[in-house]
C-alpha cells in the first residue's frame, strides 16, 4: 500500500491516489475518496445483480467485525477467507471493528477486551480472539483493536487517557501476533487513534500510534452527534500535523457531505460510506448540488427553480447540524442534503429524483411512484432509493476530487452547503 499524493492544498486537503491495494496490489483508490459500506459483504437492499454501474463504485469493500463475528466458526471451517465465502470478487477487503451505522451499548470495555454487537447480542473480544479473527476473514486490510468509549462529551480526562493506553497496548499485541501469523502475511493494519475530545490526548495518541509499523491511521471517536464540527476540525487538524504524509487517514463515522468538506480541509483522506444507507432507511433521496462544470446538468442537479427551493426546502425541514447528542438520534433525523419522499406533495410529481443524474432510479422512474413505493411500504422502495443514493454520493467525491485539482473547492462548498444557506435565511 502505498500513498502518492499529486497535490496538498490549502496546508490539508490532500489529492492523490492509494496505490497497490490487495495481496496482488492490482487496486488503487484514489484519495478523497470513501470506502463501500457493506453489511456482512452486502450492499444493504442490494445484490450482486441490482441495476448498477459497478464502475463506479469504490475498489475498497468494508466489512464489520461486528456482523460477522458471531460467523467465526463457519469462517475457520471455510478456510478460505470471507471474500470467497460471500461471493465478493475483484475487490480489496477492510475490516472495521463496529458498523457505523449501529451505535454500540457503552460500558462493555475492560483492560483486555473489548465488545462488538452483532444480531445475537454481545460479543466479547480479547486481541487473541480477534486477531484469530482476522486470520479467518483474510481481510486485506484491518484496523487494530481498540477502545473507542470516549465519545461522549462527559467523558472524564482520566477515563480518556485510560482509552489511549489500551488502545495502544491492543495495538501492540495485535502487531505481534500479525507478524506470527502465516495467513496475514501482506495484510495491512491500520493503526486507531483515540482521544476523545481533549486535544492532548488526541496529540499523544497520534505521535504514539506514528511510532509503530502501521500502512495508516483510523481517526475514531469523531462521529456524527459526538462533537460540534469546530471542535471537530481542530483536534483533527492537530492530529494530522501528527501523522507521516505518506500514510493514508481514515475518518469513521463522518459521511455528511458539510462535515465531509470539512474534513477533508483538515487533512482527512478515506471515508466510510455509510450515508447513503441512513438516507435510505429514512425513505429520503439525497439531492444537494454539487457540480463545479460549466455544463449544469453534467455531475449534480441542474439549477432549481425558486418555487423548487421553497417547496423542498419546506419538505427538509429544520434539522440541528452538528450538534452535540446521541448519534442514534442523528441516524433518524433528516438532514439538509435530502428530499422526505414519502410527503404527499410528491404524490404527483412526475420528475426524477435528481435532473441529470444518470443512475438507473432516475433514468427509469419518477418521484411520484417512489412516494407510491413508500407509502405501500414495498420492498423496491428501498431498492431503487439505495442506487440512486449510492450514486449520487459517491458522484459527490468524484465531483471534489476535481474541485480540488481544478482549485474550485470555495465553489463547489457553496454549491453543497446552499440549501443550509437558504433555510438560516428562513428562520431569520
Amino acid at each position: 500500500m502505498k500513498l502518492e499524493l499529486s497535490r496538498v492544498i490549502q496546508g490539508g486537503c490532500r489529492v492523490g491516489v492509494l496505490k497497490g491495494l490487495g495481496k496482488t496490489g492490482q487496486h488503487s483508490l484514489e484519495v478523497p475518496g470513501c470506502l463501500l459500506y457493506t453489511r456482512c459483504g452486502t450492499l444493504p437492499h442490494l445484490t450482486q445483480h441490482t441495476p448498477h454501474n459497478p464502475s463506479t463504485l469504490p475498489s475498497v469493500t468494508q466489512v464489520t467485525l461486528s456482523t460477522i463475528a458471531e460467523h467465526q466458526e463457519v469462517l475457520e471451517e471455510f478456510k478460505d477467507g470471507f471474500r470467497k465465502f460471500a461471493g465478493i470478487h475483484d475487490t480489496v477487503l477492510y475490516c472495521s471493528l463496529h458498523d457505523p451505522v449501529t451505535p454500540c451499548p457503552t460500558g462493555h470495555i475492560t483492560n483486555k477486551t473489548v465488545s462488538v454487537w452483532g444480531s445475537g447480542g454481545r460479543i466479547e473480544l480479547t486481541v487473541a480472539r480477534f486477531m484469530a479473527l482476522q486470520k479467518a476473514v483474510q481481510p486485506d486490510w484491518y484496523q487494530s483493536m481498540a477502545d473507542g468509549e470516549t465519545w461522549q462529551s462527559n467523558t472524564s480526562r482520566k477515563r480518556v487517557r485510560k482509552s489511549v493506553d489500551r488502545t495502544l497496548a491492543h495495538l501492540d499485541e495485535c502487531l505481534l501476533i500479525h507478524h506470527k501469523t502465516q495467513e496475514l502475511q501482506g495484510v495491512e493494519v491500520f493503526g486507531v487513534v483515540e482521544g476523545g475530545d481533549i486535544l492532548e490526548e488526541r496529540v499523544r495518541s497520534a505521535k504514539e500510534t506514528a511510532k509503530r509499523p502501521v500502512a495508516g491511521f483510523c481517526l475514531d471517536g469523531f462521529q456524527t452527534g459526538s462533537m460540534d464540527q469546530a471542535l471537530r476540525t481542530q483536534l483533527i487538524t492537530a492530529v494530522t500535523k501528527e501523522l507521516p504524509e505518506e500514510k493514508p487517514r481514515l475518518l469513521q463515522g463522518v459521511g455528511k457531505p458539510d462535515e465531509v468538506l470539512a474534513c477533508v480541509e483538515a487533512g482527512v483522506d478515506l471515508f466510510e460510506s455509510f450515508f447513503p444507507f441512513q438516507v435510505t432507511e429514512r425513505g429520503c433521496a439525497l439531492c444537494f448540488d454539487f457540480d463545479v462544470s460549466p455544463d449544469p446538468e453534467r455531475a449534480g442537479r441542474a439549477p432549481l427553480t425558486v418555487l423548487e427551493q421553497n417547496e423542498e426546502r419546506d419538505t427538509t425541514g429544520g434539522t440541528p447540524e452538528n450538534g452535540a447528542g446521541n448519534p442514534d438520534h442523528q441516524t433518524q433525523t433528516m438532514t439538509s442534503f435530502e428530499i422526505n419522499l414519502k410527503d404527499k406533495r410528491y404524490r404527483e410529481d412526475f420528475r426524477p429524483l435528481v435532473e441529470g443524474c444518470g443512475c438507473y432510479c432516475c433514468r427509469n422512474h419518477q418521484r411520484a411512484y417512489l412516494h407510491h413505493l413508500l407509502v405501500t411500504n414495498e420492498l423496491l422502495a428501498g431498492v431503487l432509493l439505495m442506487v440512486h443514493n449510492m450514486a449520487h454520493y459517491h458522484a459527490f467525491f468524484s465531483a471534489l476530487r476535481e474541485a480540488l485539482a481544478s482549485d474550485k473547492l470555495d465553489l463547489l462548498k457553496k454549491r453543497v452547503l446552499k440549501r443550509r444557506y437558504m433555510e438560516n435565511e428562513a428562520k431569520e
